[in-house]
C-alpha cells in the first residue's frame, strides 16, 4: 500500500488549479490536509466557493478550506484573468456546498499545518504568494518545518505571460514572491529542501488537447464530448461521469481562451504539473539557482531574475517529459472519477 504524505495546497482556483486539486485528491500518495484560497484568477470569495464546490464534487468535504487575504501585500488585486471565465471554472458548474470555511485565515492555516506535520508537510502554491508571505511573517521557521515546497510561478530565462517578462502569479503580488524567495536564502537547509519552482519555461511544455481529454474520459469509463475548434462556443459536455463533465466544461473555456490568444486549440496545465511535482520531484529535471523578484522596474516589475552563479535559493524546473506526466495524470484522475460515479 502506498504511504501518503500530508499536502497543503494554496490556490487561486481557476481551471488549472481545479485540475491540480482533483489530481491531489485522486493520488493515493497524497493526504490533502488543507486548502488555502487566494485571490488571483478570480476574487478570493469566488475562489473559496470554487474550492468548496470541488470538494463536494469529489466527495472530500472533510478537507478544511480557509479564506486568504482579499488584497495583495501592497493593495488591491488586479483585474482577474480572462482565460478562466468570470467564475474561474470556465463553463463548469460545481455542486453547491454547505460546508463552512475555517474560522482562521489562510496564513494561519499554513502555519497550523506546518506545525501539525513538522518535517513532513508538502506545500504546493499555484497562485499568488500573498498567503505564504503572511505565514512566513507569522512563523519565520516555516522553511525548516516544511518537507518540500513547490511553487508554480515565474519565468526563468523565458518570456512572461502577463508582461513581456512577468508570469501571472508572481506579477499579481511581486512583494509577496520576493519575501517568499528571500525566506529560503540563508537557512542552510541543503539543496533538497530548497523550493522547487515550476515556471512558464517548464509548464508550457505540458499542453492538453481534446485527444488527451478523450483518453481521460475513457479511463473513467465515461462517455466523452470530443471537442473541436469548430464547435459552437460554450457547447456543454454530455459526458456520463460528473467529474469528467466538470473537467470538460472547464477545459472547453480554457481551450477557447488559448485559441483566441494564438496558441492553438490546446492549453497548458501549469498547476497540475506543479501538483504532480510536489508528490514526485523526479518527474522533472531541476537546476539550482538564485531567484530575485524585480519590484521597481517600469517594464520589468514582477520579473523573476535568475542568477545561476550565486548561492541558490531555489531548484528551478528545466525539463519535463509531457507524455509521462499525462500518463500519470490519466491513470490517477480517470479511475478516481470512475469511483465517484453514482
Amino acid at each position: 500500500m502506498t504511504q501518503s504524505s500530508p499536502v497543503f495546497a494554496d490556490v487561486d482556483t481557476g481551471v488549472d488549479d481545479a485540475l491540480a486539486l482533483i489530481y491531489l485528491l485522486a493520488s493515493p500518495d497524497a493526504d490533502l490536509v488543507g486548502i488555502a484560497s487566494t485571490g488571483g484568477n478570480v476574487g478570493v470569495q469566488q475562489v473559496c466557493a470554487n474550492n468548496l464546490g470541488l470538494l463536494e464534487l469529489c466527495q472530500a468535504t472533510s478537507v478544511p478550506v480557509s479564506k486568504g487575504a482579499d488584497e495583495t501585500l501592497t493593495g488591491p488585486l488586479r483585474t482577474p484573468s480572462k482565460v478562466h471565465g468570470p467564475r474561474g471554472l470556465g463553463y463548469a458548474d460545481v455542486p453547491a456546498s454547505e460546508a463552512a470555511l475555517t474560522d482562521y485565515d489562510s496564513a494561519t492555516a499554513w502555519v497550523r499545518a506546518a506545525r501539525a506535520f513538522p518535517g513532513e508537510l508538502i506545500g504546493v502554491a499555484t497562485g499568488p504568494l500573498t498567503n505564504l508571505a503572511l505565514a512566513l511573517r507569522a512563523e519565520p521557521a516555516l522553511p525548516t518545518l516544511l518537507r518540500r515546497l513547490v511553487i508554480m510561478g515565474g519565468s526563468y530565462d523565458h518570456i512572461g505571460n502577463t508582461t513581456a517578462v512577468a508570469e501571472w502569479n508572481i506579477s499579481v503580488d511581486p512583494e509577496a514572491a520576493a519575501e517568499v524567495f528571500a525566506a529560503w536564502s540563508d537557512e542552510g537547509l541543503g539543496p533538497q529542501r530548497l523550493p522547487i519552482l515550476c515556471g512558464l519555461d517548464l509548464t508550457r511544455n505540458v499542453a492538453i488537447t481534446p485527444e488527451v481529454l478523450a483518453r481521460l474520459a475513457a479511463s473513467a469509463g465515461s462517455t466523452s464530448t470530443i471537442m473541436s475548434v469548430d464547435d459552437k462556443r460554450g457547447t456543454l459536455s454530455t459526458a456520463s461521469n460528473p467529474v469528467i463533465r466538470v473537467i470538460e466544461d472547464a477545459m472547453r473555456f480554457y481551450l477557447e481562451g488559448y485559441y483566441d490568444n494564438g496558441h492553438g486549440y490546446l492549453a497548458h496545465l501549469h498547476d497540475p504539473l506543479a501538483a504532480a511535482v510536489a508528490l514526485d520531484p523526479e518527474l522533472i529535471a531541476t537546476r539550482s539557482g538564485r531567484v530575485d523578484v524585480e519590484l521597481d522596474g517600469t517594464l520589468t516589475r514582477g520579473m523573476t531574475v535568475t542568477d545561476w552563479r550565486r548561492e541558490p535559493n531555489a531548484r528551478i524546473g528545466v525539463g519535463v517529459d509531457p507524455a509521462a506526466f499525462f500518463e500519470r495524470f490519466i491513470e490517477r484522475v480517470g479511475p478516481f472519477a470512475r469511483r465517484l460515479a453514482p
